[in-house]
C-alpha cells in the first residue's frame, strides 16, 4: 500500500476525519460538532464507558470499535486529520497501573501517529492536558513554561508530545492542545471532575464537599469549548497551528479549588461548602493562560464561563432527578467503573475485553 498524497492546507475544506475517542466525554460533544460542520467523522473507541450514558445518545457516526493499542493503516488510510482523545483520562485512573498508562497513553498515541504518518495523513491534533504543567505554583504560565508533570498521566502526556515535535515536516502538521479541566454536561458525563462533581455533591446532599483543602490552583474549560478549540484548530490554515502547543480554556477561569465550591454554594439553594476531615493539599497546582489562542484562532473563544456552566449542571440534574446513588456510584466515575468491568470479568487487568 504506497503512501497517499494529500494537499489539504486552506481554511473551509470539509475534511475526512479519525477522531479516536469518540464515544467518551469529550468526543461524543466533539464528534456532533464536527459533524455539524460538515467534516465526515469516522471513530475509533473501545467503548469502555458503553454503560456510562447519562443524557441523551452517543452521536452515531461511523465507530471502528477496538483498542487504541491495535491501530492499524487501515484505520486511518482515508483520514485528512486525526484528532486523538483515546486515553485513561484521569490521575486516578493513570495511577492503577503507571506501567500501563504508559503503554496506552503514550507508546499506543506515539504509534498511532506513526502510522498516520506513514498513511499520508497532514494534521494530528493531539489532546495533551494542562496536567503536563503538574506543580507549576500559583504564577500564570503560558505554553513556552517547562513542564513538570507530577503524575503517571501528566508523565505520559509530556512523552508525547516530546516525540510528536520531532516528528513534525512538510508533510505532517502535529497540534498539542492542552485543555484545562473539563466540565460541563456530555452525553457521557463524568463526575471526576471538579465542576461536576461539587455541584453533584452540593444537588444531592446540600454539601460542597471537599476532599482536598482547596487550595490548588485549577483552570477549567466547558467540555463544548474544548470542543470547539479543536474544531477551530482543525480549520485553521496549516502555517498557525504547525507543531504548535494551546492552552485551551479561558484566562480568566483559573480558580483555587475551594472558589469553584463557593460558586456552587452560591447557585445550588441551601448548600454549603464543607471539607472532609482528612483533606490535604493536592500536589497539582497550576494557572494557565490562554491568550495564545486566543490571539491566534478567535473561532475558539469560549461561549462558557465557570457560574454558566455550574448553573447548567445544576438545570441538569435536576431535569434527570440526580440521586447520591447514581452520582456515588461507578457509572459516572472513570476508575470505579473501570475496576467495576474487572471485578465482573468483562475486562481484564490489561484493561481488555474478555467478553
Amino acid at each position: 500500500m504506497g503512501i497517499r498524497q494529500c494537499t489539504l492546507e486552506s481554511v473551509g475544506v470539509k475534511m475526512k476525519v479519525l477522531l479516536t475517542g469518540s464515544r467518551g466525554y469529550i468526543g461524543s460533544v466533539l464528534a456532533a460538532m464536527l459533524t455539524s460542520r460538515g467534516h465526515e467523522v469516522k471513530g475509533l473507541d473501545c467503548d469502555l464507558y458503553r454503560r456510562c450514558t447519562f443524557i441523551g445518545c452517543v452521536p452515531a457516526v461511523p465507530t471502528a470499535l477496538k483498542d487504541v493499542r491495535d491501530t492499524e493503516v487501515e484505520d486511518v488510510w482515508d483520514a485528512d486529520a486525526v484528532i486523538h482523545l483515546a486515553a485513561l483520562s484521569n490521575d486516578p485512573l493513570g495511577d492503577y497501573r503507571p506501567e500501563l498508562t504508559r503503554e496506552i497513553n503514550a507508546c499506543a498515541s506515539i504509534r498511532l501517529a506513526e502510522i498516520a504518518k506513514k498513511a499520508g495523513v497532514r494534521r494530528f491534533l493531539y489532546a495533551s492536558s494542562c496536567s503536563v504543567y503538574g506543580a507549576a505554583g500559583d504564577r500564570l504560565i503560558d505554553e513556552t513554561a517547562a513542564l513538570n508533570p507530577v503524575t503517571p498521566y501528566g508523565l505520559s502526556k509530556a512523552e508525547v508530545e516530546r516525540e510528536l515535535r520531532g516528528m513534525a515536516d512538510d508533510s505532517f502538521t502535529p497540534t498539542y492542545m492542552r485543555p484545562a479541566t473539563a466540565y460541563g454536561v456530555s452525553p457521557r458525563l463524568r463526575f471526576d471532575l471538579v465542576a461536576n462533581n461539587l455541584t453533584a455533591w452540593a444537588y444531592t446532599t446540600s454539601r460542597v464537599y471537599l476532599k482536598s483543602d482547596g487550595s490548588a490552583w485549577r483552570p477549567i474549560a466547558h467540555v463544548e469549548d474544548i470542543a470547539r478549540a479543536f474544531t477551530a484548530v482543525l480549520e485553521a490554515p496549516r502555517r498557525l497551528v504547525h507543531n504548535q502547543s494551546f492552552n485551551v480554556g479561558n484566562s480568566a477561569d483559573n480558580y483555587r479549588i475551594r472558589r469553584i465550591a463557593e460558586m456552587v454554594e452560591e447557585t445550588v439553594p441551601g448548600s454549603r461548602v464543607e471539607y472532609a476531615n482528612d483533606a490535604d493539599t493536592d500536589t497539582r497546582n497550576y494557572r494557565v493562560n490562554c491568550a495564545k489562542i486566543a490571539r491566534m484562532l478567535p473561532e475558539a473563544a469560549p461561549h462558557w464561563n465557570a457560574r454558566k456552566g455550574i448553573r447548567q449542571l445544576y438545570e441538569i440534574y435536576g431535569t434527570t432527578g440526580l440521586t447520591l446513588e447514581a452520582f456515588e456510584g461507578p457509572q459516572f466515575k472513570r476508575i470505579a467503573h473501570v475496576l467495576g468491568l474487572i471485578r465482573e470479568g468483562f475486562l481484564d487487568e490489561n484493561l481488555r475485553w474478555k467478553i
